[in-house]
Formats: C-alpha cells, sequence, structure tokens
C-alpha cells in the first residue's frame, strides 16, 4: 500500500470515530438545549433547617401541587414577573411561577415552575429561621401571622410569632419588580435574660433536570472568600458535605437558565455548607454569626433571596449596583469571559435594535468579519507566496530527502530569502477558534436567545434543528435516532463548508485531497446536535468568506493557477 492510501486510511478512521464517538462526547462536554421544564420525579425529602435531621420533614407522599398548596395557609405573591405563594407553615418561599418564561415554544404552554412545595412532584423550596442554641425560635411547623394576604413590590409583609417566653419573631418579606426578595429576620427580647441570636436560611431541591457538563456548570454554587466556585457537584455531596466560612458572598442552586440563592448582609461573616439528604434532595444553608441579644432589645437581620432567570444585564445590576458580591458570576462564563461579554452586548444591542435574533448573529457575523477582513488579506497574499515557492520547496526535499536536519535548514533559508512565513496563513483561523467558542457560550448560556424564533420552522435558535428529512420533515410517524436526526440547518452548513473548500486552492497529494472532500460533510454531523444559532453564524461566516475569496482571488490571480511541477 502506498503512502497515499496509508494517510486516507488513517484519515478514514478518525473519520468514522468522529462521526460516531462524537454523541457520546458532545453529551459530556456539549450538552444540546435540554427540556424548558424543570420538574424532576420521584420522592423529595426536604430538610427544614440547617440543624435539623435530614428526614425529619419527609411528606407520607407525593400529591398533586394543587392539593398540597391548599393543606397550609397562605400569602400570594404577585409582581410583574412572579406568581405564587408564601406558606405560612414554616415560613416557606415554596411555589413561585416565572411568568416571562414558558416551558416549550407552544402558545399555550405553562410559564416556567422554578419552586414547588414539599410532599409535590419536584419539590424546590427556601426557608428562614433562627437556631437553636439558647433560643426558642418557631418551630418547623409553625404557623405564621401574616400582615397582608398578597405580597407586592410595594406591599412588603410581615410574618409574625412568639415563643411565650417573651421573645417576639417577625419575617419581613419584600420584594422588587423583577426576581430579588429581601428578608429581614428580627427578633425583639421581651425577657429577663439576654439570648443568642443566630439567623439562617436554606434552600432544599432534588437533582437539576439539566445537565452538569464542562462547559456549563448545573448544581450547587457559590461566592466565598472573594471566588466564584463552581461546585461542588451532585455526586460530591453524596459522598461529604462542603461547608465555608466568608464574609460576603452567596450560594445556592444554579441550572442552565434559572437561579435560587441566598445572598446574606455582605458585611457579615456567615457560615455556609451544601450537603445531600435522603432520596436525591440537596440542601444549601447559612448560618449568620450569633449575636447576644439583651433584655428589652431588638436585632434584624437581613438576607437577599434571588430566584429567577440568569439575565445577563439584571444580574449586572444586582452586582455593580445594589451590592450582591459577583451575582453575574452565576453564568458561567469561563476563561473567555472578557470576549464573551462584549459580545453578548453587542449581539443583544442588536436584537433590540432589529427585533429577530437570528438577523442578529448575521449581522454579528458580519461585523466579525469586517474586522478580520485585513488580517484575511495578509492571509490571502501569504497563500500566494507558500504557492510561488512550493516548487522550490518540492524540489528541496526531493535533494535532501535523507538528511532530514539539513532539509528543514534549507527550507528555512528559502522562506528567510523569499520573504515568507509559513504561519501567516494559520493567524485568522487561530483568531476564529476563541472568538467561535466565545459565540458558543454566549448562544448557549444566555437565556436572552432561548425560544428565540428565526425564520418558518425555527422557533428557537438555541436548540437543534427539529426539521429532518430522515422522516421527511416530520410526516413520517417516527422519530429518527439522535445520530442520523440531522435537521436542515445542517445540511445547508454543510453545503456552504463544501463550496467554501472548493475555492481554497487544491493541494497537490491526492489523499489531501479526498480529505477535504470529506471534511465538510464530517463537520455537518458533528455541529448537528449544537443550537441553530450557532448553525447561522458558521453558516454565515462561510459565505462571507466565499464572497471574500473571490474577491482576493481576483487580487491574488497566481493562487488560482496550478502549482508548477
Amino acid at each position: 500500500m502506498n503512502q497515499d492510501r496509508k494517510n486516507f486510511v488513517v484519515f478514514a478512521v478518525i473519520a468514522a470515530l468522529i462521526l460516531f464517538g462524537w454523541p457520546l462526547i458532545q453529551n459530556k462536554f456539549f450538552p444540546s438545549n435540554p427540556p424548558a421544564t424543570k420538574i424532576v420525579d420521584g420522592k423529595q425529602v426536604p430538610l427544614p433547617k440547617p440543624e435539623a435531621d435530614p428526614t425529619a420533614d419527609t411528606p407520607a407522599a407525593i400529591r398533586d401541587r394543587r392539593v398540597v398548596l391548599a393543606e397550609t395557609p397562605r400569602v400570594a405573591i404577585d409582581t410583574p414577573r412572579l406568581k405564587g405563594s408564601i406558606n405560612l407553615k414554616g415560613a416557606r418561599i415554596d411555589d413561585l411561577v416565572l411568568l416571562d418564561y414558558k416551558e416549550t415554544v407552544a402558545k399555550d404552554s405553562a410559564p416556567i415552575r422554578l419552586l414547588s412545595p414539599a410532599g409535590a412532584t419536584g419539590a424546590y423550596f427556601a426557608g428562614f429561621g433562627w437556631r437553636t442554641n439558647g433560643l426558642n425560635p418557631p418551630a418547623a411547623d409553625t404557623v405564621w401571622t401574616a400582615s397582608a394576604p398578597v405580597l407586592r413590590p410595594d406591599q412588603p409583609v410581615t410574618l409574625s410569632s412568639s415563643n411565650g417566653q417573651g421573645q417576639q419573631f417577625r419575617i419581613t418579606l419584600s420584594v422588587d419588580k423583577d426576581y430579588m426578595f429581601t428578608v429581614q429576620q428580627t427578633v425583639a427580647n421581651g425577657g429577663t435574660a439576654p439570648v443568642p441570636v443566630a439567623a439562617y436560611g436554606y434552600i432544599n431541591r432534588g437533582i437539576s433536570a439539566d445537565p452538569d457538563s464542562w462547559t456549563i456548570h448545573v448544581g450547587p454554587m457559590s461566592v466565598n472568600n472573594g471566588s466564584a466556585n463552581y461546585g461542588p457537584n451532585w455526586k460530591d455531596l453524596d459522598k461529604a458535605p462542603t461547608r465555608f466560612t466568608t464574609t460576603g458572598g452567596w450560594l445556592g442552586f444554579t441550572d442552565k437558565y434559572w437561579l435560587a440563592t441566598m445572598i446574606p448582609d455582605q458585611a457579615k461573616t456567615f457560615d455556609g455548607q451544601f450537603r445531600a439528604g435522603a432520596g436525591q434532595t440537596y440542601q444549601a444553608d447559612y448560618t449568620l454569626q450569633p449575636q447576644t441579644l439583651a433584655p428589652g432589645r431588638q436585632v434584624t437581620q437581613t438576607t437577599r433571596f434571588f430566584a429567577g432567570a440568569k439575565e445577563v444585564a439584571l444580574l449586572d445590576r444586582y452586582t455593580d449596583k445594589e451590592g450582591a458580591t459577583k451575582l453575574d458570576y452565576a453564568l458561567d462564563w469561563g476563561y473567555l469571559r472578557v470576549l464573551e461579554k462584549p459580545i453578548f452586548y453587542y449581539l443583544d444591542w442588536l436584537f433590540r435594535l432589529i427585533g429577530n435574533f437570528g438577523v442578529a448573529i448575521i449581522l454579528l457575523t458580519v461585523t466579525i468579519r469586517a474586522l478580520m477582513f485585513p488580517i484575511a488579506q495578509r492571509q490571502f497574499a501569504s497563500m500566494a507566496a507558500m504557492r510561488a515557492v512550493q516548487p522550490k520547496m518540492k524540489a528541496l526535499q526531493e535533494r535532501y530527502k535523507d538528511d532530514k536536519v539539513r532539509m528543514q535548514q534549507e527550507v528555512m533559508a528559502l522562506y528567510k530569502q523569499e520573504k515568507v512565513n509559513p504561519l501567516a496563513g494559520c493567524l485568522p483561523t487561530l483568531i476564529q477558534i476563541p472568538i467561535f467558542y466565545a459565540l458558543y457560550k454566549v448562544l448557549m448560556l444566555t437565556i436572552e436567545m432561548r425560544h428565540q424564533h428565526f425564520v418558518l420552522w425555527i422557533k428557537d435558535l438555541s436548540a437543534p434543528d427539529p426539521l429532518t428529512p430522515v422522516n421527511l420533515f416530520g410526516l413520517l410517524p417516527f422519530v429518527p435516532p439522535h445520530f442520523i436526526a440531522i435537521g436542515v440547518v445542517p445540511i445547508l452548513l454543510g453545503i456552504s463548508m463544501y463550496f467554501q473548500f472548493k475555492m481554497n486552492p487544491q493541494p497537490m497529494d491526492d489523499a489531501q485531497k479526498q480529505v477535504f472532500a470529506i471534511l465538510p460533510w464530517v463537520l455537518m454531523f458533528v455541529m448537528a446536535p449544537f443550537a441553530v444559532g450557532l448553525q447561522v453564524y458558521w453558516i454565515t461566516t462561510n459565505c462571507i468568506s466565499i464572497l471574500q475569496q473571490r474577491l482576493l482571488y481576483a487580487r491574488h490571480p497566481g493562487l488560482k493557477q496550478p502549482v508548477a511541477k
């Protein structure tokens, strides 16, 4: 078998590994759009407070949510963006839906449910109280008295209770027009002796339906001691709790698009922890440092509770203007944060200007390629120079084929003599890689593109293309396997890459020609599970590349000429 055939066999094996192994790699490191619902089947076993036994609040059986909600007295939550209720039994925020977001793209889809009460499917809730060390606070089953029936942005609600020993307890809840609650926990000591007061808060939930991956963290998250910590993960907590002490910061749980987190007083020191309970439930909780409360005095300890969508501008506002330390890090931007956030804000500005996210992606692509056009010109000039010296380089390789060191020296001398830089042609590609990855993170991570319509059947740019010719675009009553469910947009991507590759100078080596002939179709399969928005970007950049190449070939006609033998 000659060398060309060996090269082609090696490439064919590699291509087969990519085609058949990519779904496994993609699911682990680059997950596609998950189901919009946050419901987790199975029993939920909530932990009522940090010092409680994990099984102390186990519901007798999972029941219909409406039945569970009707079992206890409640205060309604009514804001422009939130609906739900506060459970007066135990002072829990355990019923919350996000009015601006739907579970699916269907017109009659229900809004996203973020929080749900214990005893119902997908239990996910938060509660606030005080430690019992030297204090007798209201118990977990205490029914509090509310000052008003509805919590609104302009109408706080105060929950009150007493312990019969002289201490009065109040939890004053307020909410802004977005997703931030403020929780003021007050103890008034009407007794005859001082008491220690240490407020706590907790969030309890089951495992998220969103996959945790190398690129997007889902699960427990905190900011403590000045650093954002994307972990531990669920399996870590099954082995052992995670604890920390910090001044400033927050802790809670993050999904791909949603966040529930507690933000204690940023000037106070608190102890935080994540731990696992029974039945695959997990709890984040914090406790403020105890304060001694003298008779006749009262003390108020304040915490904020964020429960809502991870909107970029909103998280930035809470961080920069309202003092929530690094709350914007709830979005797992990663190492290219400095590149990703400007891309997002420019893309978001284009979207608000035009009203179509797909068109905004196309205009973003045009902008990026326009900025890179001078570099592309230098790349083509370098390619033209390299093509001109290829006959001389081939001659050197033949002359010194038995002396590799001498051959390398002569080739480098040739580059210097002809003023050719073989790496100059790689520069645009090297620049494109971080830009492409940054755009991938922007499109996959930010909720602003979720359920955004583009054209025709593309109703969600953050999801893979749902229309595939494999089942005749839905006419045949079956769902094709994930591996072969190649949508229309990925096919267009493969076609655009094919014509772009055809525009490139053809290599002399036959094996290389075969590689470049099959590569567009390999990449078509690789890109098929990704968000349509990312594919729109790549198709646009391919089309622009073809136009640029036609222009630059006109300036460097030598590139179209066959290499002299």
